[in-house]
């Protein structure tokens, strides 16, 4: 199960992140056996007999340190999410349709007429320190996302469904009026008092309801403009999943032991060490089995492919990279996006040559021999029927670019293109570091956007390290005209969370009356009926191509190289939380 949406990295690998661009040149021109190899492996180890006890060591495979912020609430980074995975854990299991069911830490009930949703914790699930999960702790994690001094990117305008909610995030009441707790905050029950229900709210990942709680007897003292700092977050978090956080240097490993009040049982493995490792040194790592769950940077694949003593898993995450262009800023007074008019990039002639000039399918099939693969809309095939098979999205056209380019008056003037009145243009983008061949694959596209006339620079004139380039691009850096990014995306396609006007996480910041009339109808009461609801996702994904705020850029398998002496270890919707295993069914076999 995939709770929510998270940024990724591009070019990095990591055992349950993003796996969009890889490292270490392919000596194949452009092929697709890697593809077709990984299309075979399984999507879980082998089941076999488990025993007690052992150590794990999973390599985190990122050139830049982790934030080390271990509160899914105030979280963003895949990589934090990953190095967290063994401690936190969803209220919700799923069938592997990401339905949710009863099987979890909590269950769900939606009635859709009296407008309510009502979460119940089980008895017996505790936080690592033996406090009962309460409903308070429920209520706790609304109020961090929806608190502007906690400066969460996690709220966004859906979560005003709730009543009261709006009110709250306004500093207009001290509490949310529509989430009521029932039997008091140490009961089990929240009943959460909606304007409406959605029909995405049965699955995991709808954005409308949240799907954590928060420890606030443990937080409850800290203000909220200082939770994030703090060491409640940063150093001794408490988490409800089957291990507990024992060690931490900062930023390099996390090393986690059982939670001995986990409510399934008690956990299998001793201890697990996430520990980051070079995207570089990755195949070598795998090689000599340094460690026991890995993954397969792609264009390193032939040269792990014949490792032995070790299983490859593989499935194609929900996830994508994205190329998208600045056209305005975040509002944190009014808490959504605001676009500007005079914005360099606000020309859609411009951002579609831009998007037909790039050889996205030939450079990635260069270096990933088919791993990586260009994808037509922001839709991932994988949401089925939602996913517009008809649209062919931008395919790579460099006479159709400069006849777009020339038609809206871009002229050339020497070897550059000019604005329709005349002026100089030179367009910054901003690109981040990762892996080996990340540096070639930019100069790709930057020698692609000269071929057509256009003066495209490296922010900084150079790549930017990760943390830094999620800052500039969250904050609206001045001198960022366009930018190169992914997101690990949630289990269920809503739009809402990612590009409504009122998201922080709407990063081009581009807000039109149409894109708001798709996103609502796509989640609308009508939207109950399917048909009407697949309508609508491809009228949207219709709608983003031609507006040119995003540019959907690829998608890849993401391949994992398991200890083949582990059992337990499964991407199945039903059998992970987010992009991880669930970790407490990991063991060594016997």
């Amino acid at each position: 199960m995939k709770k929510n949406k998270l940024i990724g990295s591009i070019g990095v690998v990591t055992a349950a992140a993003l796996t969009l661009v890889a490292c270490g040149k392919s000596n194949n021109a452009g092929g697709n056996e890697g593809a077709k190899t990984a299309s075979k492996f399984p999507i879980k180890t082998a089941v076999k007999p488990a025993k007690q006890g052992g150590t794990i060591k999973v390599a985190e495979e990122t050139d830049t340190p982790f934030t080390g912020i271990f509160n899914e609430e105030l979280q963003m980074s895949q990589i934090d999410a990953d190095v967290t995975s063994p401690g936190q854990e969803s209220l919700f299991d799923t069938d592997d349709h990401y339905k949710i069911n009863d099987k979890g830490a909590a269950t769900l009930k939606l009635d859709r007429k009296a407008k309510t949703v009502t979460i119940t914790v089980k008895k017996g699930v505790k936080w690592s320190d033996g406090k009962q999960v309460t409903a308070k702790d429920i209520e706790y994690a609304y109020e961090i996302i929806a608190n502007k001094a906690t400066k969460s990117q996690r709220y966004a305008d859906q979560f005003n469904i709730i009543n009261g909610m709006a009110e709250y995030h306004e500093g207009k009441a001290k509490t949310i009026s529509g989430i009521e707790m029932p039997d008091g905050e140490n009961g089990r029950v929240v009943v959460i008092h909606c304007k409406e229900l959605k029909p995405g709210m049965t699955n995991i990942g709808n954005g409308y309801i949240w799907e954590n709680a928060a420890p606030y007897h443990y937080l409850k003292n800290i203000p909220f403009a200082k939770l994030e700092s703090s060491d409640q977050i940063r150093k001794k978090p408490l988490f409800f999943g089957p291990y507990q956080l024992q060690k931490l240097v900062r930023g390099q490993s996390v090393t986690w032991v059982p939670n001995k009040y986990y409510w399934r049982g008690k956990p299998k493995l001793d201890k697990i060490v996430y520990q980051v490792v070079s995207p570089n040194s990755a195949s070598q790592a795998i090689k000599s089995h340094k460690f026991d769950i890995a993954g397969v940077i792609n264009s390193q694949w032939k040269q792990v492919k014949d490792t032995k003593d070790v299983t490859f898993v593989a499935n194609i995450p929900l996830s994508y990279s994205y190329l998208a262009f600045k056209v305005g800023k975040w509002d944190a007074n009014k808490s959504k996006n605001v676009m500007d008019p005079h914005a360099k990039m606000g020309d859609k002639n411009l951002r579609q040559a831009i998007a037909y000039a790039m050889n996205t399918d030939a450079v990635y099939k260069h270096y990933t021999d088919g791993l990586s693969f260009q994808i037509p809309t922001l839709i991932p095939a994988q949401f089925g029927d939602y996913f517009d098979k008809s649209n062919k999205g931008y395919t790579y056209n460099l006479k159709k670019a400069n006849e777009i380019l020339d038609k809206a008056g871009y002229k050339k003037k020497g070897k550059w293109r000019t604005t329709p009145n005349g002026k100089p243009l030179t367009i910054n983008f901003m690109a981040m570091s990762g892996s080996s061949i990340q540096e070639p694959i930019i100069q790709n596209f930057i020698q692609q956007w000269n071929k057509i006339g256009l003066n495209v620079k490296l922010v900084g004139g150079r790549l930017t390290e990760f943390n830094s380039f999620y800052d500039k691009v969250q904050h609206d850096a001045p001198g960022v005209d366009m930018f190169l990014a992914a997101w690990s995306l949630s289990d269920e396609p809503s739009q809402t969370q990612m590009y409504s006007e009122g998201t922080m996480s709407n990063y081009s910041r581009f807000v039109t009356p149409e894109n708001n009339k798709l996103i609502d109808e796509m989640d609308s009461q009508k939207a109950f009926d399917h048909n009407y609801r697949v309508q609508k996702f491809h009228e949207w994904q219709k709608y983003m191509n031609d507006e040119a705020y995003v540019i959907p850029a690829i998608n890849s398998y993401s391949i994992r190289a398991v200890n083949s002496k582990l059992t337990g270890f499964s991407l199945k919707p039903s059998q992970r939380n987010n992009d991880h295993p669930l970790w407490y069914n990991v063991a060594y076999a016997k």
